[in-house]
Order: C-alpha cells, then structure tokens, then sequence
C-alpha cells in the first residue's frame, strides 16, 4: 500500500527524501531538487510530498510559490512530480498531486498549476491546458491548471 505524506523539515522521511532526489534518475532536476531539500529553501505553505511503499520512497512532487518561469503572478505550482520508473502505471502520481491539492485547498487557494511538456498525462487527474509558456532556459512547456472544488 502507498501512503503519501506532506514531508517536514529535520525528520527521518526528509532525509529518506534527500537521498532518493538524489538517486533518482531525472538527470535534469535531480540536484535542484536535492539542494532544495538539503537548504530547505522553502517558505511559508511551500513543501514537499512523498509517496511511500514498504517503507520507501517511490515517488515525490511539491507545492511551490515558483516555479522554473517567469510567471510570479502564477501559484501554487505542483512541481517535481517524480516516480520511480519500477513504481510507474500505477496513478501514484496522482496520488501525489491529490495530496497536494488537498493541502493547497485547505491553505485556501482555488487553483493549482502544473508545467510541462507532456501532452495527455495530467489530464487523467482534472487538469486543463491552458496555454504554452516559456521557461527561464527558453524552452516552451504546457501550462495546465485544476481547479479545486
């Protein structure tokens, strides 16, 4: 069974979490994300999910005020969505995001934003395409939005 959890600064699953960043096989963000964890850059709400499965970690996402555009004018961002490949086709994806929806909307935002490039994945979990949007590196991604009813 997987569980999901909103991951807190100086425990046991932050540092599990830190060393599956790490480990992980998204070459691109991998030591953002694990930089991100050992500083703990976040602030106010922003945080970490994990989904954990006998005790470890098999997947991870965020709720960021920002993400890698520039949009400040856009947030939450659910960001860093990562499963481990051996873990994947079994919506725990979506588990994550779920979570962090969940948090987003008890802090009280109505919308949620996830960027990327894929086409036909996140809307399997209520997510609209909104429109294309450049990132920082200017590449062009897909932003989708989900509202939180």
């Amino acid at each position: 069974m997987v569980t999901v959890s909103k991951v807190s600064r100086g425990t046991p699953l932050a540092e599990q979490l830190l060393r599956f960043a790490e480990n992980c096989s998204w070459l691109e963000v991998r030591e953002h994300i694990a930089e991100m964890l050992r500083s703990w850059e976040f602030t106010d709400w922003e945080c970490m999910f994990a989904a954990v499965e006998d005790g470890k970690i098999i997947g991870m996402a965020s709720l960021m005020k920002t993400d890698y555009y520039p949009l400040p004018e856009i947030y939450p961002w659910v960001s860093c969505i990562f499963v481990e490949e051996g873990s994947r086709g079994r919506r725990i994806s979506g588990e994550l995001i779920e979570c962090a929806n969940r948090y987003a909307k008890e802090l009280g935002f109505t919308r949620t934003y996830i960027p990327t490039e894929f086409t036909g994945l996140y809307e399997h979990y209520g997510y609209q395409y909104l429109r294309d949007i450049v990132n920082y590196g200017g590449g062009t991604d897909r932003l989708y939005a989900k509202e939180l009813l």
